[in-house]
């Protein structure tokens, strides 16, 4: 009996033995597996708390080049006296406009600086703080595709926005010539045309979709893009700009305002307003491209005084989209490039909003056929190549010889298969940059730097520097 009792006494003691060696394992996996995740916490915080430091407050996330907000404000705040000196008083003779929010003047900095001088019409003007927290906004972007803000002036009433000066004016002055405007230039030919299409809409996209709540123009029009004298174009005039519903499908409603013929429907009727309210004027510009004409005028014959209801009909029908072209162009454009513009400019101007589409859309569809033109001085298409390569330790900091002339073809050892750079190369052996050879080709040279990021060489044949490194 007593044998008995020790036996069980045994087995009693090992099973608890058991036990506590198992609970005890229990517990430090749940000590190691807690300390973990507060590990794994803290880190995910630490990292997202350099995100929210890199990344600006007003842009949604996402890959958008040469596109960001920046906090880093520079806008001069201008006193009335040096403004009305350097406008000549606002003298008639430096009037370069009128926009629907005021009188819009040249003129001369202290420094030399050419800018344009927007003066605000008093009546309806906003009050006084909201008036610069707004500026101080349109200061904080920053894209190559919108006119630059260079500062402002807040005195007595009187409101002022100073621009960058753009030399060529607005588009519509190379389009009409005989409403007034200069004579057509000869550098507004179907390949310009393009690139400005292309232009406006990056413009337009950064507004809609790189800046949360998105900001809705609500007055694009021809005469607000704006050309260089390079005639890169630029979106323009802000007085009207409207900040959107965050809220996917919101819109905002507001008193009409606008110009007459670019206003989209579904605004005119109700004062919704929303992104697919520019997207519908941006169309209305498309046909101003393709046509020549502008968006309402009356001394044309019935039915064609209205722009987009005389050339919607025509837009898709491939036999047709060539009658309605502008004659200026003499007939020196791709009819398959037209109709794929064609094609664009209906979608944008549908009347129901939903079913137009999104200025992102817009601008994948002009890139292609923007890359099958290559920027030129006498109208010539003159090749470019665009070399890329990955600054880093492992690249040979010898000199390289770039090989490039019009239509050569470049051969690489080794193509990286990537989208930003299709024709990177590698040497397989010393793994230097590579080596473009090609007969009748003029050279240059370039020595890699050895640490960075990626940088880009343009070797340029006819059209600038020929070869160029951005850092």
């Amino acid at each position: 009996m007593g044998a008995e009792n020790d036996e069980y006494k045994k087995k009693e003691r090992i099973v608890l033995a058991v036990i506590l060696i198992f609970a005890s394992l229990a517990i430090v996996s749940v000590a190691v597996t807690f300390s973990y995740y507060c590990y794994l916490r803290f880190k995910l915080s630490k990292r997202l708390k350099t995100k929210e430091k890199r990344t600006p407050h007003d842009v949604k996330t996402g890959n958008a080049s040469n596109i960001k907000v920046t906090t880093d404000n520079r806008l001069q705040v201008f006193t009335f006296k040096h403004l009305h000196s350097a406008t000549g008083g606002f003298g008639k003779s430096n009037v370069i406009g009128r926009g629907a929010f005021g009188l819009v003047c040249r003129g001369v900095l202290q420094n030399g600086r050419k800018v344009a001088v927007k003066l605000m019409d008093e009546a309806g003007q906003q009050g006084e703080d909201e008036f610069t927290a707004e500026v101080e906004l349109l200061g904080r972007l920053r894209s190559p595709y919108l006119l630059p803000l260079v500062g402002y002036c807040s005195e007595n009433k009187r409101k002022l926005l100073v621009y960058e000066f753009m030399a060529n004016g607005g588009l519509q002055e190379h389009l009409y010539p005989a409403r007034g405007y200069r004579t057509v230039s000869s550098n507004l030919n179907w390949e310009t045309r393009l690139r400005i299409a292309l232009e406006a809409a990056k413009g337009l996209e950064y507004l809609h979709e790189h800046i949360s709540p998105p900001i809705i123009h609500r007055d694009f029009k021809s005469s607000n893009i704006l050309l260089d004298k390079n005639f890169h174009a630029k979106v323009s005039d802000f007085g009207l700009a409207k900040r959107g519903s965050d809220k996917a499908g919101g819109h905002v409603s507001t008193r009409v305002l606008g110009t007459q013929g670019y206003v989209a429907p579904e605004y005119a009727l109700t004062g919704h307003l929303t992104t697919k309210s520019d997207v519908y004027s941006y169309g209305v510009v498309l046909l101003e491209l393709l046509t020549g004409r502008v968006p309402v005028d009356m001394k044309r014959p019935a039915g064609e005084a209205f722009l987009v209801s005389w050339a919607l009909p025509q837009l898709t029908d491939r036999n047709k989209v060539g009658e309605i072209m502008d004659p200026a162009l003499e007939g020196q454009y791709s009819m398959k490039e037209v109709v794929q513009v064609a094609a664009i400019a209906a979608m944008c101007v549908q009347a129901e909003a939903e079913y137009r589409p999104l200025m992102a859309d817009v601008v994948q569809s002009l890139v292609p056929l923007v890359k099958l033109h290559r920027p030129s001085k006498s109208g010539e298409n003159l090749s470019w190549g665009i070399l890329c390569f990955l600054r880093s330790p492992i690249l040979e900091p010898s000199t390289l010889s770039i090989r490039w002339s019009s239509g050569c073809r470049v051969r690489v050892w080794k193509r990286a298969k990537t989208r930003e750079c299709p024709n990177v190369g590698f040497h397989p052996r010393t793994r230097a940059l590579w080596k473009v050879m090609s007969p009748r080709c003029r050279a240059g040279e370039v020595r890699p730097p050895k640490w960075g990021r990626l940088a880009v060489i343009t070797v340029n044949n006819g059209f600038g520097d020929f070869l160029r490194l951005p850092m």
